[in-house]
């Protein structure tokens, strides 16, 4: 039993190892045939790893960091077996993997650094935002944690609409206005109500559009003030969410984000419906960002804390 199993129980390894299975079934596969008649680690072994690994969007750059790592293990060990490239691959996707500040000790239920601690959520429409938000609350809650939600999304009536029925779901209470209704106004209510309500918790929606960075930069930039009148530090963590399913889109998503704003922590949903779940590897390595949390299923558990360790466990777990 790992770490994860211990710190989250068996359900959710389950979870986990099943979101994973389209990239396994496919990763794995492309791994065997890469060594289908080879006893030895050599230059064919090697070019049929790199298109294994670059056809599971790990992307161009990670998969040749990776590669290149192997090719210094096998100039040093001449008569390295295929048998033990397994093991080998494993160390060196969790070696590209960013641990987050907390490294492997995080949970729902863990004391958070300060109260109430603000969450503010970017990312853009389509990529499981608001569902990731409403996982989150219920996560939180489920710990023990009070939530409370904030709908700073008011270019999208959908969008806070949406997020009004994850509070009922959830059974949490959300600050909110009309649509059209500045922002920043909306994140400042929200934070000064989550203060004299005692909040644990507060989470903020934000518009998920990239149209026009400018535009952008400045909305979040305006929030982050209005945030900081009611308390300094906050927002405590700036959380992005991206769309695994979509490979490198979810990649040029990340650039466009970490440009505008200081993003701290990822959240990479869909990865139950894809086999390019090796983009979690790719965006990780290029942004050097923690991948906080993984999104594994349409079920309010199957929001998932990332363990690298685990992930790489999942990966490569033959048992179905």
């Amino acid at each position: 039993m790992g770490l994860f199993d211990k710190l989250f129980g068996k359900k959710e390894k389950e979870s986990l190892d099943q979101g994973l299975q389209k990239t396994k079934d496919s990763f794995l596969s492309k791994i065997t045939k890469a060594v289908a008649g080879k006893s030895t680690v050599d230059e064919e072994v090697l070019d049929n790893l790199e298109e294994a690994l670059v056809s599971a969007d790990v992307g161009i750059d990670t998969t040749v960091q990776i590669i290149d790592r192997i090719e210094s293990r096998v100039a040093r060990d001449k008569y390295l077996n295929t048998s033990e490239l397994n093991r080998i691959l494993q160390e060196e996707i969790r070696g590209v993997l960013v641990d987050a500040p907390q490294g492997n000790s995080y949970s729902f239920q863990s004391e958070l650094p300060s109260k109430p601690y603000v969450i503010l959520v970017v990312g853009v429409n389509g990529v499981g935002k608001t569902t990731t938000i409403g996982k989150l609350a219920h996560n939180f809650k489920m710990a023990g944690k009070s939530v409370l939600l904030g709908a700073a999304d008011t270019f999208r009536a959908a969008a806070v609409d949406q997020l009004t029925i994850w509070s009922d779901r959830v059974g949490v209470p959300i600050v909110k206005q009309d649509m059209g209704s500045d922002p920043a106004a909306v994140a400042f209510d929200t934070v000064q109500s989550g203060v004299s309500r005692g909040a644990d918790v507060i989470i903020i929606d934000t518009a998920g559009r990239l149209h026009n960075k400018a535009h952008l930069m400045d909305e979040l930039g305006k929030i982050r003030r209005v945030v900081q009148k009611v308390i300094p530090a906050a927002p405590h963590e700036v959380l992005l969410v991206l769309d695994g399913s979509t490979g490198q889109n979810a990649l040029e998503q990340a650039k466009h984000f970490t440009a505008t704003t200081d993003v701290s922590a990822l959240a990479i949903t869909k990865l139950d419906g894809t086999a390019k779940g090796g983009v979690v590897l790719a965006i990780a390595n290029q942004f050097k960002i923690p991948v906080k949390f993984i999104g594994v299923g349409e079920k309010m558990e199957d929001l998932l804390i990332f363990d690298k360790n685990e992930f790489v466990d999942s990966l490569f777990n033959l048992e179905k």
